[in-house]
C-alpha cells in the first residue's frame, strides 16, 4: 500500500525530470505532451464523504468473503477528510447499523446528541405558529450531528482498515479505455499559473487505473456530470432539480440551549412563489446548527439566498434564539439534490457506478439523504466484489447488478413513498397546491397512488428562471451584527483558501468553447435579460459585473470578474446560470473551504 508521503515523493521524483531548468517551469502546459505516474488499483472512488467512505468500508469487509485483498483507493479534492462536507445534519442511523453494527462501542464516534423532539413552524413576519409536520419529519432514533465531523470519523476508520484515502487529490478528469469504457481517474495538475504555464512547483497529475471506478463526489459533481453526459445515463429520468442550504453554526446562550431539539419552519422570508425552508437544530456542547434551503427553481433572479438568510434571522423566534450570549462560529453553503426518485439516472456506466449524492438519493421530505448516500455505496461495493470476483471475464467491469440491488432495497422504498411530493409544486396546483396535496400524500396516501408526477417539458432549474423585467428589485435591509453581517464577513468563518496564482476553476465554456465572444455574450445576456443573477445568487461572493468601458469581453461598459478564491464548491453558479455557460471544474487539490463543525 502506498502512503501519502510515498505516493508524492513518485510524482515529486518525475516532477524533477520535467524541471530541468527554469525556463522549463513556465512553459504552457500541454496535457497532451505530459507523462503521468499511474497506479494500478482495484477500486477507485472519488470523493470521501459519506457515500464514498462507506463504499470503501464495505469493500474492505467483504475481502474475506473474496479470499483475497483488494487496493482500494479514495481521492478527495479537501484538504482533509471532512473539510467539504456541509450538512444540516439530523442523521437516520439505518445505514450506519448495518454498516457498523458496533458503532456506539467506538469511544471516539460523533453522534453524542441524540433527537428528542421534532417540531415544525409556519413563520409570518413576526409571528412563528406550530404546526403539524409530516410523520417522514419525525426524528426518532436520530442523531444531530456535525456532518463534517462525522465523514473524518468514517475517514479514520477506513485509514484503520488499510484503505488508502488521499485528501487534497482532486478526481479532475476520467480516464478511457480505446473502447470508451471506464478506467479510472486523473487528479487535477498542480503548480499551473493563472495563465495555465508551469511554475517551479508544476507536478503533473497521475491517473489512478482501476478495474471498477466508482464516482462519489456529492451533488452536480463534475465527473458525474461528464459520465452522465457521455453515457446518456438520464435518458430514462428527469432532470435533476437543486436547492442551495445555507448553514450557520451559533453557540447560544445557555438560556436558549435545548439539547437534541429539531425545529423546521417553512414561509417567510420566503414568498409564496419560493420553495424552500428553515431549520434549527440543537447540536451537542451548546452548539446550534440553523440554516435556510432555497429550491434552485426559484423565478425572481433579484433574489439573494444569502441575504435570505440574513434576514430569516431577523424573526422574532430566531433573534430570542440568538440573544444573550451566543456567539456565530461557523458559515457555509452547499447544493443539495432535490429531484427525488423520477431524476436518479441509470447507476452504471462501462466500468463503474455513480453513488450518494452523485446519482441523487435525498429524501426531501424527510430532509435527510445521509442514510440513503451510505446504503447505496454498501450497495455499489457489493456489486464492485461481485465484478472483481469474475477473474476470467474480459472487458470493463459490469455494475448493472448494483442498480438491480439498489432498486431492491429499502433506499427506493424511502423515495418512492415521497416522490411526488416535492414535484407537486411544479404541477399547475402551484405552491399551495403543492403544500395541500404533500399534507395528504404524506399523511394519508404514503405514495401509493397509481401515480407518478413527471417533470415532463424537462425544465432544469436555470430553466425556471424568469427575465428580470417581470418582477421588482427585493430591497433587502442592511447587515445588522452581530445577527447578521455582510458577506464577505461570513465567508470568513468558512476558512476558504485557493492558490491566487493558478487556473480559474470556473470557467465561462459552452459546447467545449472558451473564447471572448462567448464572454462577452455571457455579460450582455446576463446583465439585460437577468440583473446579473450570479453576483446576488452566489453564496461566496465569486461573481461581480463591474464597469470597464475598455474591456474587450466586456457589454454596455460592463465585465464579468471571477473571484475564484471566494469558491466554497457550492456548484450553484453551474446549476443556476440561466445562459448555462459557467462551468465548475476543480481547483487545486486542498484548496476550497475548510470546513470543521458544519
Amino acid at each position: 500500500m502506498l502512503t501519502r508521503t510515498v505516493l508524492r515523493s513518485r510524482i515529486l521524483n518525475l516532477n524533477r525530470l520535467l524541471h530541468s531548468s527554469s525556463r522549463i517551469s513556465r512553459q504552457l502546459f500541454d496535457p497532451s505532451t505530459v507523462e503521468r505516474v499511474s497506479e494500478d488499483v482495484d477500486v477507485c472512488i472519488v470523493g470521501a464523504g459519506p457515500a464514498g467512505l462507506s463504499t470503501a468500508i464495505r469493500l474492505k469487509q467483504l475481502e474475506q468473503k473474496l479470499g483475497k485483498e483488494l487496493r482500494v483507493v479514495v481521492l478527495e479534492k479537501g484538504a482533509e477528510v471532512g473539510s467539504h462536507t456541509l450538512s444540516g445534519a439530523v442523521i437516520e442511523p439505518r445505514a450506519l447499523d448495518e454498516l457498523l453494527p458496533d458503532w456506539a462501542l467506538r469511544d471516539d464516534h460523533p453522534l453524542t446528541q441524540s433527537a428528542t423532539s421534532s417540531h415544525m413552524r409556519f413563520l409570518t413576519k413576526s409571528l412563528s405558529i406550530p404546526i403539524p409536520h409530516p410523520p417522514q419529519m419525525s426524528n426518532q432514533g436520530n442523531y444531530i450531528v456535525s456532518l463534517s465531523r462525522f465523514t473524518a470519523w468514517l475517514g479514520n476508520i477506513a485509514e484503520e482498515m488499510g484503505i488508502e484515502v488521499y485528501p487534497g487529490f482532486a478526481g479532475a478528469g476520467i480516464v478511457y479505455t480505446d473502447d470508451g469504457s471506464v478506467a479510472g481517474v486523473r487528479t487535477n495538475e498542480v503548480g499551473l499559473d493563472r495563465l495555465g504555464c508551469m511554475k517551479e512547483s508544476f507536478e503533473p497529475g497521475m491517473e489512478f487505473r482501476a478495474r471498477v471506478t466508482l464516482v462519489a463526489e456529492g451533488a452536480h459533481g463534475s465527473l458525474a456530470k461528464e459520465l452522465i453526459q457521455k453515457f446518456d445515463l438520464r435518458r430514462n429520468s428527469d432532470p435533476q432539480t437543486y436547492g442551495i442550504g445555507l448553514k450557520e453554526v451559533w453557540r447560544v446562550d445557555p438560556t436558549q440551549y435545548r439539547p437534541g431539539e429539531v425545529i423546521h419552519t417553512m414561509g417567510w422570508p420566503l414568498d409564496f412563489r419560493t420553495y424552500g425552508g428553515g431549520w434549527v437544530y440543537h447540536m451537542a456542547d451548546g452548539l446550534v446548527s440553523i440554516g435556510l434551503v432555497i429550491g434552485l427553481d426559484y423565478a425572481n433572479p433579484y433574489l439573494s439566498p444569502y441575504k435570505e438568510f440574513q434576514r430569516m434571522k431577523h424573526h422574532p423566534y430566531f433573534a430570542e434564539l440568538l440573544s444573550g450570549n451566543s456567539t456565530r462560529i461557523a458559515y457555509g453553503g452547499r447544493s443539495l439534490n432535490e429531484g427525488g426518485l423520477q431524476s436518479v439516472p441509470q447507476l452504471y456506466f462501462p466500468g463503474g457506478a455513480l453513488v450518494g449524492c452523485s446519482a441523487g438519493f435525498v429524501n426531501i421530505a424527510k430532509i435527510k439523504g445521509t442514510h440513503n448516500a451510505m446504503k447505496s455505496g454498501m450497495l455499489a461495493a457489493e456489486a464492485a466484489a461481485a465484478a472483481l470476483s469474475q477473474e476470467s471475464s474480459s472487458g470493463p467491469a459490469d455494475m448493472s447488478q448494483y442498480e438491480t440491488a439498489l432498486k431492491n432495497s429499502w433506499v427506493w422504498s424511502d423515495l418512492n413513498e415521497v416522490r411526488n411530493l416535492r414535484e407537486s409544486f411544479h404541477t399547475p396546483l402551484g405552491i399551495w397546491g403543492g403544500i395541500m396535496y404533500s399534507g395528504v400524500d404524506s399523511l394519508l396516501l404514503k405514495g401509493r397512488t397509481p401515480w407518478t408526477f413527471r417533470n415532463r417539458a424537462r425544465l432544469t432549474d436555470a430553466q425556471r428562471t424568469q427575465p428580470a423585467y417581470r418582477f421588482r428589485p427585493i430591497n433587502y435591509p442592511p447587515p445588522q451584527p452581530p445577527l447578521s453581517t455582510d458577506l464577505l464577513t461570513s465567508l470568513t468563518l468558512t476558512g476558504t483558501n485557493h492558490a491566487e496564482d493558478q487556473p480559474v476553476h470556473l470557467r465561462v465554456r459552452k459546447g467545449g468553447n472558451e473564447n471572448t465572444a462567448l464572454r462577452k455574450l455571457h455579460v450582455q445576456r446576463n446583465l439585460s435579460e437577468y440583473a446579473g443573477l450570479l453576483q446576488r445568487a452566489c453564496p461566496a461572493g465569486v461573481y461581480e459585473y463591474v464597469e470597464d468601458e475598455t474591456a474587450a469581453d466586456g457589454w454596455n461598459g460592463h465585465k464579468l470578474v471571477i473571484n475564484s478564491q471566494n469558491c466554497i464548491h457550492c456548484k450553484l453558479c453551474d446549476i443556476k446560470v440561466p445562459t448555462q455557460d459557467i462551468t465548475w471544474t476543480v481547483p487545486e487539490g486542498g484548496g476550497g473551504p475548510k470546513y470543521t463543525i458544519v
